[in-house]
């Protein structure tokens, strides 16, 4: 039992004062997030205009309202040729569809962000979009919204983390200004980006996202961006069918996922340099707009009418098969865009194809249960593609249906694939992500629980050539310490003293002579029991050392034991049993095994 005086340092979590001048550089963040989604969306409306109604405009149209014939067919191939050389000579990071480039930026840069990929990648998403790349404008804006996160925090003196937490927000502020949904955008941020879930990182990332949607307000209106009729309460059998188009979403998933990398591979053998890759990419687009326009740009209107249960039949089918077919070649030859948008219509078609045979539900509950499952499943973010859905229609009666069809997708994902389609992009660069979010059991475990109480102390008086022949004769046995505590004659703490020196000291006088308190290291760092192990190995770190004696808080002169590399590793093998040893509970042992004879 921790007295008060001991318990006093031991917090839930570890925050300080810089979590509110994080908080504070956040909020003007969170608005040049909103003002970036607004520039970006204005930019994909004028690049539209120009391109299928030869007109400058800024008025919000899509390309299915063209009607230019055969010809629309190569209006994506000259807006991915233009994105090739913007990606060639201007930055190869502006490829794909943003947020494995923002996990780099994280993982590997130091959250550091070049200014020109902040203007470059909504430029090249706008034009691919514009164009009518398949893709939506999340992923962009995620990219951008973290790259003006990170160049606002360079203007400060930051700690790497505190620049990760700062481009976490930027981009949790885009996605939030994008779609009106400021919890699934901190929660994206949670699942996907921030790999923790501490206030330090939590809060900023919040009153970012927060900031953004009220300044979305005046920019772009406010929220749903999707409003649909409120379903009513849902039983179990709707449960059900949500499980089920779960199910089936994880699968599409995981088909998704592989064609996509399988097309990038195909494109990757192409003996041609791959700026010219978006370009015949996006002569698929091209042919399989002219046979379906809705496949065509963001797509939020088909989002729409599968959420409202008006699009059935042969044009869902048509919609389905042609978007993923597009969309599939588009990815997987480099271009720019973004993913929640087309997966958000496939995993819609694909609800809407599966509910047909399923009771307890309607068209419109079944697209949305499917959305939700693709996102959460596709991303591996399933608490993401839940909020994202219920934000994006505000149906918080649906959210059990929804909430058990991204169960069902993130089973079969995590089962069938051992990356998501965004982690997979940077384990072929050689990167790896663990996104199993565990409490570091050196946080949790006390160094008196893995300390060695068998404390080696000599006297200081005593000299080398005695201590080492003690050590010899095995009267002193070190073990795996390598090291002993010197102490004076009231048992008190005086030093440390290790093989190293006791070799050191008779190399330079032979006949050992000397007094061990001589040889010694009289400046001992110590560490206190009720201290979490974590600290312990920070202050090792910190002093390059790799043992400590352990002291009393109320009397630090007297030593209770031994902390070294060993020690730790043992808090470690606790983890390791606990998680792979098999037993059945204490009352079972009393219960016979009856064997058959």
């Amino acid at each position: 039992m921790l007295k008060n005086s001991e318990a006093a340092g031991l917090a839930d979590f570890r925050a300080d004062g810089r979590l509110l001048v994080l908080a504070g550089l956040a909020l003007p963040i969170g608005a040049i997030g909103a003002c970036v989604a607004k520039v970006l969306l204005w930019l994909i409306a004028w690049i539209t205009n120009l391109s299928y109604f030869h007109r400058a405009s800024l008025q919000p149209v899509t390309p299915q309202q063209a009607h230019g014939g055969w010809a629309m067919i190569f209006i994506p191939v000259a807006g991915a040729l233009l994105i090739g050389l913007m990606a060639r000579y201007g930055s190869e990071k502006i490829r794909g569809h943003g947020i494995p480039e923002a996990l780099e930026a994280i993982l590997l840069g130091k959250s550091l962000i070049n200014p020109r990929v902040a203007i470059l990648k909504p430029l090249s998403s706008a034009i691919s979009i514009g164009t009518g790349g398949p893709f939506g404008a999340e992923g962009p804006i995620i990219m951008t919204g973290g790259a003006f996160g990170s160049l606002f925090a360079q203007m400060f003196h930051l700690t790497a983390a505190e620049r990760k937490i700062l481009l976490v927000a930027g981009a949790a502020a885009g996605m939030s200004a994008i779609f009106a949904t400021p919890v699934a955008a901190v929660l994206l941020a949670v699942e996907l980006l921030l790999f923790e879930w501490r206030p330090r990182s939590f809060i900023p990332v919040g009153v970012a996202a927060m900031a953004a949607a009220a300044v979305r307000v005046h920019l772009l209106g406010n929220g749903p961006i999707f409003p649909v009729p409120l379903h009513g309460e849902l039983g179990l059998g709707a449960v059900m069918g949500g499980l089920a188009v779960g199910l089936a979403a994880g699968f599409g998933s995981w088909a998704l996922t592989s064609l996509i990398y399988a097309v990038e591979d195909g494109f990757a053998r192409l003996p041609i340099h791959w700026m010219w890759w978006p370009a015949l990419g996006s002569l698929v687009v091209g042919v399989g707009g002219w046979m379906d326009p809705r496949v065509l740009g963001v797509g939020y209107g088909s989002i729409h009418s599968l959420m409202l249960g008006q699009c059935l039949g042969a044009a869902l089918v048509s919609l389905l098969v042609i978007k993923a077919v597009v969309w599939v070649v588009a990815l997987g030859s480099g271009t720019s865009g973004g993913v929640l948008a087309p997966l958000l219509i496939l995993g819609g078609a694909l609800g809407v194809c599966v509910g047909h045979w399923l009771p307890g539900g309607d068209p419109g509950l079944w697209a949305l249960a499917g959305m939700a499952a693709m996102m959460g499943g596709t991303m591996r973010s399933p608490l993401t593609g839940l909020f994202f859905a219920l934000e994006l229609t505000r149906d918080f009666n649906a959210a059990p249906v929804l909430f058990a069809g991204c169960l069902g997708a993130l089973a079969v994902t995590v089962l069938a694939l051992p990356r998501s389609i965004l982690t997979e992009k940077l384990a072929r660069r050689g990167q790896h992500i663990s996104r199993d979010y565990t409490v570091d059991p050196f946080d949790q475990i006390r160094v008196g629980e893995v300390m060695d109480s068998k404390v080696p102390c000599v006297s200081g008086q005593m000299s080398v050539m005695e201590l080492s022949e003690q050590i010899s004769a095995r009267e002193l046995p070190l073990g795996r310490r390598h090291a002993a505590f010197i102490v004076d004659t009231e048992g008190r703490l005086e030093g440390l003293v290790t093989r190293g020196d006791l070799l050191q000291a008779l190399r330079q006088d032979p006949t050992g002579r000397s007094a061990v308190a001589a040889v010694g290291r009289k400046r001992v760092v110590t560490v206190f029991p009720d201290e979490r192990v974590a600290d312990a190995i920070g202050r090792m770190l910190r002093h390059d050392i790799g043992r400590m004696p352990v002291v009393s808080r109320e009397d630090p002169g007297r030593v209770m034991g031994y902390l070294g590399r060993a020690d730790i590793l043992s808090a470690r093998e606790r983890t390791h049993e606990e998680e792979e040893e098999r037993s059945c509970g204490p009352w079972m042992r009393q219960v016979p095994i009856k064997h058959a004879a």
